[in-house]
């Protein structure tokens, strides 16, 4: 056991640190393994979901994510899963869109006139200095 404060204190970080991480941990595996046991749409959803969410939280690299998740894309192609769900929502048909409230047209007074903006001069690009010699 530490006796210094400031190690006392990394210790106790250091375990909620690995609870926090072996709970992620674990929700990948149940995932993965549902989705290996019975292949579906949704299960490659959840799947890739955790994987992600484990790259967003820094316990898994974005290469190691990936390779996952094309592993898991490779077994969903093998099994015949079809993605149902997303060609649904292309296909459905778009609603219409709320109409909008009538706006009350403000006095011409009020605009200023185009012509009155004064027009905006570029800056040249500032020069590069040349690379220092070795």
């Amino acid at each position: 056991m530490p006796i210094i404060k400031s190690a006392i204190k990394r210790m106790k970080q250091t375990a909620k640190r690995r609870e926090r991480n072996v709970g992620i941990k674990r929700d990948i595996k149940g995932a993965v393994k549902a989705f290996t046991t019975k292949p579906s749409a949704a299960g490659l959803s959840a799947a890739q979901s955790e994987i992600d969410t484990a790259v967003k939280k820094g316990l898994l690299k974005k290469a190691t994510a990936s390779r996952r998740k094309a592993g898991l894309a490779k077994l969903a192609k093998a099994s015949g899963v079809t993605f149902e769900a997303k060609a649904a929502k292309a296909k459905a048909p778009a609603k219409a869109a709320p109409a909008k409230k009538a706006v009350a047209a403000k006095p011409a007074a009020a605009k200023k006139p185009a012509a009155a903006k004064k027009p905006v001069a570029k800056k040249a690009p500032a020069a590069k200095k040349p690379a220092a010699k070795k």
